[in-house]
């Protein structure tokens, strides 16, 4: 039996992570965290007992120590740890933004996944563990008006570097997904893209009228099995993209 907790677990990326763990694994379990309570309990209406949803805020540190100590009392272990609830907002130019903006998104994409670490460790530590961090290409090259959002997945990269380096038992891994057909990518286009350049606003756009987003569940595999089989030795601490090479063997 694996248990694995997903953070934003209730749409897009997340959700197909789950449910293709408890797809591909009749034994595994799953605790779902997310702040829509809806979508999650259809989750656990449909596998029951395989998975634990948890409603909230992950960056309010005493919902995280209560996700931690349910997932410890109702499977008495975890196994892996997928990271990637993360917002895009603020989309504004430097000369314009708004900072304590800026400080939500920090909380939501670098302080939360901070806080979950920390609090999984000594459990991850026993199962010699996974930590999955759902980064973004942004995070190595600069997108405009997305300061905000690239700086705070390039922490990401770094803290799942620092993991890999002080906990020589756990397996850490940071994969950017691709441009993937979620609700991210629709408030691109119809929200966000009004503080971008048209010629940056323009990939993502051309992308979805191509035709070319990538469904959740082309990354979304990559996620589970690494969840399931395990970091390799040779992936650990890495960033990486989503159709890497390296990654081939997980894809399916």
């Amino acid at each position: 039996m694996s248990v694995t907790i997903v953070t934003g677990a209730s749409r897009g990326l997340g959700a197909a992570i789950c449910k293709l763990i408890l797809q591909k694994d009749d034994d595994a379990k799953i605790v779902a965290i997310a702040r829509s309570k809806d979508k999650l309990q259809e989750l656990a209406d449909k596998y029951g007992s395989r998975v634990l949803s948890i409603a909230g805020d992950v960056t309010d540190t005493n919902l995280v120590a209560t996700a931690v100590r349910r997932t410890v009392s109702t499977f008495g272990k975890i196994d892996s740890v997928v990271l990637n609830a993360g917002v895009l907002e603020p989309v504004q130019h430097i000369s314009e933004l708004d900072i304590e903006q800026v400080k939500r998104l920090y909380d939501v994409n670098v302080f939360s996944v901070m806080d979950l670490v920390k609090q999984t460790i000594p459990y991850v530590r026993k199962t010699e563990g996974n930590y999955l961090f759902v980064s973004s290409g942004a995070s190595t090259k600069a997108t405009d008006a997305w300061s905000a959002y690239g700086s705070s997945k390039a922490v990401i990269n770094h803290f799942c570097l620092s993991v890999c380096a002080e906990e020589p038992k756990i397996r850490t891994i940071s994969i950017a997904p691709g441009v993937v057909d979620t609700e991210m990518q629709k408030d691109i286009r119809e929200k966000f893209g009004q503080n971008m350049k048209s010629e940056a606003l323009k990939r993502f756009t051309d992308l979805y009228f191509q035709n070319e987003l990538l469904a959740p569940e082309v990354p979304a595999a990559l996620y589970a099995n690494l969840a399931l089989k395990g970091v390799p030795t040779d992936l650990n601490g890495k960033y990486l993209r989503y159709n890497d090479a390296a990654l081939a063997d997980f894809a399916n």
